[in-house]
């Protein structure tokens, strides 16, 4: 089992990485205040590895209340996280319970987003079974909804107590679930990591073909990057840099999944047409060269990423970014690339630089 720990200025607390964690039902109970937690998880997800989770709450002596959602991009809103408020109550779930969350994003978002608000706060517990949310939305404490006008611009910090990632659950992930992740995973090559980047570049059909100590050591490489930044800017308040710069491409990214409907495009696969935008635009402001873009394209085209973005115009991509959390003051941050594993953010990009960016690389 590897063991990260994210050091926060009033809290600490580990990322657990391995193989059965599921089953270790021990590591959870150690986390709790009383022996009773609320399972939020899904449809897809819950038939799987509930009842293996359960058995072993059971032998340590924790009980379980279930809660168990629709699946999906779609159901990342108000009526789902009512849905939690309602089973909570109905169990009498007070103060002490620990809200775990088995599943993706979007339940990790959800559960977290609902224990940072019942009864104005309860622990938390991540337990992410895809390899996006190993490697990005479990970690940090960032949590949420959806909201017609933008991607997660209803939610609150709210940092888990404990992140359990099971790395067996990636063998019955869906391909492009898989690679929907590995978005996530290059990002943090390409914004702080060069040498993690060029590892990525040698060991990339290993990890598609689901090597497990690869995917092992990229989802603790991840979280260590990520912990680290977290650690610096938990609030994403620096001014320059800091937490910010885990966006990147998703500024663009979100106009996407917005754009389209929530669920058409996945979050990475959203994540990696944004990144090219981005580093074509870093272009356009001579930061990088065509070599480097054309670099960037090849490892996400061999993690089956989408390289190009869907033909909404630019004007459209425009006004939905412009509802974006980076905005600032009507000011629109975006994090672009100084040079390959060298990420800043950047306020002052002309909207026709940006325009003629996003246009470059989308379909018509």
């Amino acid at each position: 089992m590897r063991r990260l720990t994210v050091e926060l200025a009033e809290r600490r607390y580990e990322i657990l990485i391995g193989t059965n964690l599921i089953a270790r039902a021990e590591l959870i109970k150690a986390c709790l205040r009383t022996p009773r937690i609320a399972l939020v998880s899904n449809t897809t997800v819950a038939p799987l590895y509930r009842e293996r989770l359960e058995q072993g709450l059971e032998k340590v002596g924790v009980g379980l209340t279930p809660i168990i959602l629709p699946d999906g991009e779609a159901y990342k809103t108000w009526d789902s996280l009512n849905l939690i408020f309602d089973a909570l109550l109905a169990a009498r779930c007070d103060r002490a319970t620990t809200i775990v969350a088995l599943g993706g994003g979007v339940i990790g978002d959800l559960a977290g987003f609902a224990a940072a608000s019942y009864q104005r706060g309860v622990p938390f517990i991540q337990i992410p079974t895809t390899l996006l949310s190993q490697v990005d939305s479990s970690v940090g404490g960032k949590t949420g909804i959806n909201h017609p006008r933008g991607k997660n611009m209803i939610g609150a910090f709210w940092q888990p107590r404990l992140v359990l990632a099971d790395t067996d659950t990636l063998k019955t992930l869906p391909e492009r679930e898989l690679a929907a992740g590995m978005a996530e995973v290059i990002k943090y090559g390409l914004i702080r990591d060069l040498p993690f980047l060029e590892w990525l570049e040698a060991n990339m059909d290993g990890l598609m073909a689901r090597d497990g100590d690869l995917l092992a050591q990229a989802v603790e490489r991840s979280c260590a990057n990520k912990a680290e930044v977290v650690a610096a800017d938990e609030f994403e308040t620096a001014k320059e840099g800091g937490r910010a710069l885990l966006n990147l491409g998703h500024t663009f990214g979100h106009a996407i999944e917005t754009g389209m409907g929530y669920g058409t495009w996945l979050h990475g696969e959203a994540v990696a047409a944004g990144m090219v935008m981005a580093a074509e635009l870093s272009r356009r402001l001579g930061w990088i060269s065509r070599v480097d873009v054309d670099r960037i394209l090849a490892l996400l085209q061999r993690a089956k990423l989408p390289v190009r973005g869907p033909g909404l115009g630019s004007k459209p991509y425009l006004e939905l970014m412009a509802h974006d959390k980076k905005v600032i003051a009507g000011s629109l941050r975006l994090v672009l690339l100084k040079g390959i594993g060298q990420a800043v953010t950047y306020a002052d990009a002309p909207a026709g630089q940006i325009a003629a960016a996003i246009d470059a690389c989308c379909d018509a």
